[in-house]
């Protein structure tokens, strides 16, 4: 069977007070439906509790075959046995996080609305550049917004994949995979859906799988 034309790609929530709870509550999640990627997003903590995260919950991703990307660190990405990484414009050079983690790893590029910036990451050897912020967001300030023919535009000519990132909810998640995502991005759209993470992945995989459909 061939893979999904547009996948989910889960960002863990801003803050992560109780990580036994929350590996449980990714579980469910994790088995109501495909994701293809989860990133751990710990932003102003330190090391320590960004390794006890991984340390959690790489394996609960890992048995589902989710790969689990580290935000920011290729450094620890490494040394954790994450499945690659992912660098803001303000994290390094994309050259270093790749001799950091090494050529058999994901390196992915936050490329805000700026194509310049993301055939530089895709010339460097980017495994994927990522496009937003499409929506207001309350996980991060955003330093830009992106509309969705950007998609569209990326995908005529580069083969890179891109990501669409930036307050994606259920509801508008079906225009960014008609537009040409080929992942979605989503944290707050998932752990706070009303009826919670498992119900969210179920309800975002419908649109999903809705909005490639209309792409032909």
């Amino acid at each position: 069977m061939p893979a999904p034309l547009c996948r989910l790609y889960l960002i863990t929530p801003p803050k992560l007070d109780d990580v036994a709870g929350f590996g449980d509550l990714l579980a469910h999640a994790l088995d109501a439906g495909d994701v293809a990627a989860l990133q751990i997003r710990l932003k102003g903590v330190c090391d320590d509790i960004i390794c006890a995260a991984v340390e959690a919950l790489l394996p609960i991703a890992a048995s589902r075959d989710v790969a689990v990307i580290l935000n920011d660190r290729p450094d620890l990405a490494a040394r954790l046995g994450c499945d690659g990484v992912h660098i803001g414009q303000a994290d390094g050079t994309l050259a270093a996080a790749r001799g950091l983690v090494g050529k058999d790893k994901m390196v992915g590029v936050t490329c805000h609305d700026s194509l310049h910036l993301a055939m530089e990451a895709a010339d460097g050897g980017a495994d994927y550049v990522a496009f937003g912020a499409f929506f207001p967001t309350t996980t991060k300030t955003a330093s830009s917004r992106a509309e969705a023919e950007l998609l569209s535009g990326w995908q005529l000519d580069m083969v890179v994949p891109c990501v669409a990132i930036g307050g994606i909810t259920v509801a508008t998640s079906r225009q960014l995979a008609a537009a040409g995502a080929d992942f979605l991005a989503v944290s707050g759209g998932v752990w706070t859906y009303a009826d919670g993470p498992a119900a969210a992945v179920q309800a975002f995989n419908v649109e999903i799988a809705k909005g490639v459909a209309s792409r032909v």
